[in-house]
């Protein structure tokens, strides 16, 4: 007998994450590899941010808080979905994670009965299926093409939604292709929403701030009739660099909230204090940095864009933000390159090149791969010649 739950035998472990480990193990081992996996800002957490933790470490702010997020950052969450949504909440709609994966697998434990299914669009965030297989549900994936701009429409959605249906993940800016739905386009998600009222939505707003091309952003709780079943989560981890703080936030109805709270204390109880104290200062300080470095994102953008478009067998959509590309080497997958598969392209690139990116398969869709540009213009010049050089490889 196994001491090792069925459960897992249902999850792989994160593609993501294992790219970004393989590449750091060949670095150590004196190997030049350019990792463009990892989805993590290159800048540095802001002054003023980490002036704050360290003031809250000498206050000694070192105890346990509230189990889902200090008042004073929930009066700051209140306070910028009110500023920067126009949604307004009070302090029971409001629940603080270690980190938004953490909100949304607390979100899918504690709503997910055994064969409730969740939509998931893909290209998808390669955790989302996972979370909802570990909570007992049933993801039910829906292929979203690139002449669709991988984004789910009101028709996929209508057909896709059943009797069993209770969530729907919308993730705009997207990960892994930076497409952003328009308000246009939400609408007209949310007017099939608005005839099936059963179903809740789950909107990851992640990459909120990390925009391009003045693209508008909206998020579908604005639209009053589906605020009462909108969970929707966010965090500073993108926006203001601090993946290594670990604090995503979310607003929805109360009994979801409450819920969430209740899988909360009796698995990780609260975030970090002193990471809560920073992201207090992260959504109430100065914002102006958002907007110089979602500048310096598109520069890396259009580089990386351009420069992809100009391989022969790739091809690469412009995405409306995030800071990640999802091009397709469909073209290459042939019996004259020997590579059958995008696993197999990004394998022999790493192998031959040393240029880590991600599987599209992990994502949901083959046939592509994702490029994160969230490092500096250096490596993203080396990384460019060298896949162009490997592509070149098989003329």
């Amino acid at each position: 007998m196994s001491i090792i739950s069925d459960s897992l035998k249902r999850i792989k472990p994160s593609p993501t994450i294992a790219v970004t480990q393989k590449a750091r193990e060949l670095r150590t081992a004196g190997k030049d590899v350019i990792g463009l996996g990892a989805g993590e800002p290159d800048f540095d957490t802001p002054d003023n941010i980490k002036n704050a933790a360290i003031k809250a470490i000498k206050k000694g702010d070192t105890k346990y808080t509230a189990v889902d997020g200090t008042p004073a950052l929930k009066k700051a969450v209140i306070r910028k979905f009110k500023r920067e949504n126009k949604l307004t909440y009070s302090a029971d709609q409001i629940t603080v994670g270690t980190g938004g994966k953490q909100v949304l697998y607390n979100a899918f434990m504690a709503t997910l009965n055994k064969g409730d299914e969740v939509i998931i669009p893909a290209p998808f965030w390669v955790s989302y299926p996972d979370m909802v297989l570990l909570a007992g549900g049933k993801p039910k994936i829906v292929k979203c093409t690139e002449q669709e701009g991988f984004k789910i429409t009101a028709k996929k959605l209508k057909k896709a939604i059943s009797k069993k249906t209770k969530w729907i993940i919308l993730n705009s800016p997207s990960n892994p292709t930076g497409a952003g739905y328009t308000k246009k386009e939400i609408q007209d998600l949310a007017k099939v929403l608005i005839r099936n009222k059963k179903v809740f939505i789950l909107s990851d707003d992640i990459y909120e701030h990390v925009r391009y091309d003045n693209f508008n952003f909206f998020t579908i709780a604005q639209i009053s009739k589906l605020k009462d079943r909108t969970l929707t989560m966010n965090g500073v981890s993108k926006s203001y660099a601090m993946t290594g703080w670990r604090i995503g936030y979310a607003a929805g109805p109360r009994n979801i909230i409450k819920a969430i709270g209740k899988i909360q204390s009796q698995s990780t109880s609260n975030p970090s204090s002193i990471s809560q104290a920073a992201a207090v200062e992260a959504l109430n300080g100065n914002q102006s940095f958002i907007k110089k470095r979602s500048n310096a994102f598109k520069k890396r953008r259009d580089f990386v864009v351009k420069s992809l478009n100009n391989i022969k067998g790739i091809n690469c959509l412009k995405p409306n933000g995030a800071f990640y590309v999802f091009p397709s080497c469909k073209s290459l997958l042939n019996k004259k390159t020997k590579l059958k598969t995008d696993t197999d392209f990004v394998q022999k690139l790493l192998e031959k090149s040393n240029v880590a990116v991600v599987q599209g398969s992990a994502f949901g869709l083959d046939g592509y791969f994702r490029i994160s540009y969230a490092t500096s213009m250096k490596n993203l010049k080396k990384a460019m010649n060298r896949i162009k050089s490997f592509c070149e490889s098989f003329e």
